[in-house]
């Protein structure tokens, strides 16, 4: 018995905001964006959070699996930008789309996210705790962005994908992660500073309650993917005896074309097997790829059967890569 998708769904805010429109408010301009991106526009909240983004993302996927919402028993929202410290954002998608027989809890990993909390819910259908499963991928990274520092504005997009998963015969077959704790200043987003009466009197001054903005080292991010993208997906093709040549698509974490670009040659893999949509979306971190196969799916480009590579990469920093049968 292993984990299979068999609902998917997305979201997102219904504001576009074009490369022309960014450059209106930071110094760069289209040709800018897209040549080092391949990004020209990407959806930016005028106010709907998180939470909300992954109720209607959740709702899409439940009907896609044509199940009843009551035999969902696991919940688990990936997401950086949490509408709040708790509740957790997975509860209140439970009260949003009335999955009262659910457990929920968030997973933080960033753009590594959705793959970690489909890895997870997956432990627990295989253990045979759980049957089927919610796995939601949301974030509204605008609220986290310097919009004056333009080496991170152009980049990220609001958005949810949701995948529903269910105990079945076929599905995932393996999956490969990993963490290095030493680069995690290369890619961070700060939080609150400890602030109390003991370092407010110490210190003589106010309590600190900001928050910080995200924080990226390009280049470093850059080499860390293209070096171990490649790496976790050959891995996880070896563990599973599965020929490169068997697999239909290769669906990475939208974060910059040229990644995807650097880890197609890398592979030496066609690059048309490696979809993309961040020319539309930018980089919605844990939403990027249940939003991208949402998209395959209601293209029909997903057949039963297909043999897809799963791999997000990001802060933490933080990788991997899962085998899946459609």
């Amino acid at each position: 018995m292993t984990t299979r998708i068999i609902g998917t769904g997305s979201f997102f805010p219904q504001m576009i905001v074009s490369n022309d429109d960014l450059s209106k408010v930071v110094d760069t301009n289209d040709e800018w964006i897209r040549s080092r991106t391949g990004i020209k526009e990407r959806r930016i909240s005028e106010g709907q959070d998180t939470s909300e983004l992954a109720i209607e993302a959740a709702k899409e996927a439940i009907a896609s699996a044509n199940i009843d919402v009551k035999e969902i028993e696991l919940i688990i929202v990936a997401t950086s930008s949490a509408d709040n410290v708790f509740p957790n954002t997975a509860s209140l998608v439970q009260f949003g789309i009335e999955a009262e027989n659910a457990v929920c809890y968030d997973l933080s990993a960033a753009c590594s996210g959705f793959l970690f909390a489909l890895n997870t819910a997956h432990a627990f259908i295989k253990s045979g705790i759980y049957k089927k499963a919610l796995v939601i991928g949301s974030e509204v990274m605008s609220k986290t962005i310097d919009w004056k520092d333009r080496g991170t504005c152009v980049l990220f997009g609001d958005g949810a994908g949701a995948v529903v998963v269910a105990a079945d015969e076929i599905g995932i077959e393996d999956m490969v992660m990993y963490s290095d704790g030493t680069k995690g200043n290369v890619l961070l987003c700060e939080d609150r500073k400890v602030g109390n009466f003991l370092t407010a009197a110490v210190k003589n001054e106010e309590v600190d309650s900001s928050y910080g903005f995200v924080k990226m080292e390009g280049q470093e991010v850059f080499r860390f993917a293209v070096k171990q993208v490649p790496q976790c997906i050959s891995k996880v093709l070896e563990k599973s005896n599965t020929n490169i040549d068997d697999i239909k698509y290769f669906v990475l974490h939208q974060a910059n074309i040229r990644i995807l670009q650097s880890v197609a040659k890398r592979l030496n893999v066609d690059i048309e097997k490696f979809p993309t949509n961040l020319e539309l979306y930018g980089n919605t971190s844990a939403a990027s790829i249940p939003i991208l196969l949402d998209e395959m799916n209601k293209k029909g480009m997903l057949k039963s059967g297909d043999k897809i590579v799963i791999s997000g990469f990001g802060a933490g920093l933080s990788w991997g890569a899962t085998l899946l049968t459609w």
